[in-house]
């Protein structure tokens, strides 16, 4: 597995919290449903972000517990849930590596669009281990659908100013070529199920879709430096030429993989 050093989301986290398209109730209710939730155990949300969805699980279970690497994700992710006045979320520090027997018992374990920087098969047999026999995990990402017509107008902006290599951390990006599914299907789990849920919209304004960008580990401000206002700039502009009402509208289909004892 490939080393990304400890900034991968560094300056990101805000960004994350504001721009990032939310998952659709769908899913939760998927979720509910496939694991037969009802307010009981312990929720791992593993690669949590600022905590999105492990909020949005809170009346689920006793408690949730949000892991990420990344600290001020993590603060993000507190602020929220005090914000809300969720009173069972928990926030660690630590990267997959730091995933344990400590971490459990769990009635679920959830990886919501993060799989693909972790070791899988080593996650998936730790998990193995504490997961209870009626609980499992659930590998959230999304389908491949055909991308926007705007999406080439971004990557020529983002190679403008970033150069053509996809930036991660102190490295490149090199992307798994072994899919989840097939991982899983190694992995100690004996039921493994993929799922796709129904498609839905997504609309940003141009000003969105820049922040997206700000939110992920190949456009960060970080990585931009003192470049990154003008990189916004040269961003909405490429936009605004492509659509000058502003607005972007996308399909997107989530994608669960199942995975049960």
């Amino acid at each position: 597995m490939k080393d990304y050093g400890d900034n991968l989301f560094q300056s990101t986290a805000e960004y994350y919290a504001r721009y990032r398209p939310c998952y659709p109730p769908a899913l939760v209710r998927f979720l509910v449903q496939s694991f037969s939730l009802d307010g009981s155990g312990r929720l791992l949300d593993l690669g949590s972000g600022p905590g999105e969805l492990c909020i949005r699980l809170a009346d689920w279970f006793d408690e949730v517990v949000g892991m990420d690497p990344e600290p001020e994700m993590l603060g993000v992710a507190a602020r929220r849930a005090g914000t809300l006045r969720i009173p069972n979320a928990r926030w660690i520090q630590g990267k997959d590596s730091d995933l344990s027997a400590a971490h459990g018992p769990l009635r679920l374990a959830i990886i919501a669009t993060a799989f693909h920087w972790m070791d899988r098969p080593r996650v998936l047999e730790t998990l193995h281990g504490l997961v209870s026999p009626e609980g499992g995990v659930a590998i959230i990402d999304h389908a491949n659908p055909p991308l926007p017509a705007w999406n080439d107008a971004i990557q020529g902006v983002i190679h403008r100013w970033l150069g053509p290599e996809r930036k991660a951390g102190n490295s490149t990006y090199t992307h798994p070529t072994v899919r989840h599914e097939v991982v899983a299907a190694t992995s100690p789990f004996r039921q493994v199920e993929q799922h796709t849920l129904p498609p839905y919209e997504v609309t940003r304004t141009a000003d969105e879709i820049v922040g997206f960008q700000f939110s992920t580990s190949y456009a960060s401000r970080r990585l931009l430096g003192e470049n990154a206002d003008r990189f916004a700039d040269d961003l909405k502009r490429a936009l605004l030429e492509i659509n000058p009402s502003g607005r972007f509208t996308e399909q997107r289909v989530a994608t669960v993989l199942v995975l049960r004892k």
